[in-house]
């Protein structure tokens, strides 16, 4: 029926552009366009009875967005989609960032569009780096072993030497770039035997600066201290040359006051000597390079109060290290 109207249709428009019949006007309703209402009318001339309502008038196209399932007669107002990529009736949409395809990344830890939370040094999102943070003076665990701490100024410092020791290295190896790793006294290379000396337990690990600066030296939220970090803590002391030193030594290993409670332990390792060090100096590495193959240490003397600043020893020397907090 609708193909037979739609023909009717277009007939009733020739006749009116062509001029078919000059004598008969095809637009019934006058209204300047040939529609069904025209056809309906002339029908009704004829005596046709034909219901009106048999005629549904829409968009007949199913892929359009303004498709009828129930129009028998197309009337031209189909439109058709294009998706965000450009794409014919595709499938493409944007996310809820406004990008085509998207994944949403735009939104934060907590999943909030365009949001602020991020995560914190402790893996919390929206957090304040509280839940894994000891307070200063309070014990933290760190690889299996408890780390006193210490507040000196406004910084949080381990109050003993670090004992990461992933490997031994043979006490006669020196390597200017290879991380090595060495405890007082021990030949060996075996890590359980190594931790089991009483010089593991109080001297704990002495690193060459290559060792020093491998991530988990530290727990998540410390740090071996820069060459101004350092300078800060004995300022807070009174400065380098001004009795910062016997503030920092630990009375019952040498004849410091560790007023600071910082508790340096002699300790350190020349790379032509051996371990000629213990008992005598306190070195301890800093995470500054001073140029290429040197890098900052500070040094605690047993016959001076001072502490000293040295980067003339070669990056192969096996010093102690100390973390403060980030």
């Amino acid at each position: 029926m609708k193909y037979f109207i739609t023909f009717l249709l277009a007939a009733l428009s020739l006749n009116a552009i062509a001029q078919i019949n000059p004598n008969y006007n095809p637009d019934y309703d006058a209204n300047g366009v040939i529609g069904v209402d025209d056809l309906l009318g002339i029908l009704s001339t004829f005596g046709d009875t034909w219901d009106s309502g048999d005629v549904i008038v829409g968009c007949t196209y199913p892929a359009a967005v303004e498709y009828n399932p129930s129009a028998n007669v197309d009337d031209g107002s189909c439109t058709f989609p294009v998706d965000c990529a450009g794409v014919l009736n595709g499938t493409s949409v944007l996310d809820d960032c406004g990008v085509c395809e998207g994944d949403n990344s735009c939104a934060d830890c907590a999943g909030v569009i365009n949001g602020t939370s991020v995560i914190d040094d402790c893996e919390v999102c929206g957090g304040d780096n509280s839940t894994c943070f000891v307070s200063c003076g309070d014990a933290i665990s760190h690889e299996g072993y408890d780390y006193s701490t210490v507040l000196i100024g406004d910084q949080c410092w381990f109050r003993e030497n670090c004992r990461y020791l992933p490997e031994v290295s043979p006490a006669n190896w020196n390597h200017m770039t290879n991380p090595v790793y060495y405890v007082y006294g021990y030949q060996g290379t075996d890590v359980t035997q190594a931790q089991a000396t009483s010089n593991y337990a109080t001297y704990g690990v002495l690193y060459n600066w290559p060792a020093v600066m491998t991530e988990g030296i530290c727990p998540s939220g410390w740090h071996i201290p820069s060459d101004e970090e350092f300078t800060e803590l004995t300022d807070f002391l009174g400065g380098n040359v001004s009795g910062a030193g016997n503030q920092m030594k630990d009375h019952a290993q040498w004849d410091g006051w560790n007023s600071s409670g910082f508790s340096a332990f002699p300790g350190g390792r020349s790379a032509t000597d051996g371990f000629e060090y213990n008992s005598y100096y306190g070195q301890f590495w800093t995470a500054s390079e001073y140029s290429s193959g040197l890098s900052w240490s500070r040094r605690l003397v047993t016959n001076s109060y001072n502490v000293y600043s040295h980067y003339d020893y070669g990056r192969h020397s096996g010093f102690s290290a100390r973390c403060v907090r980030d």
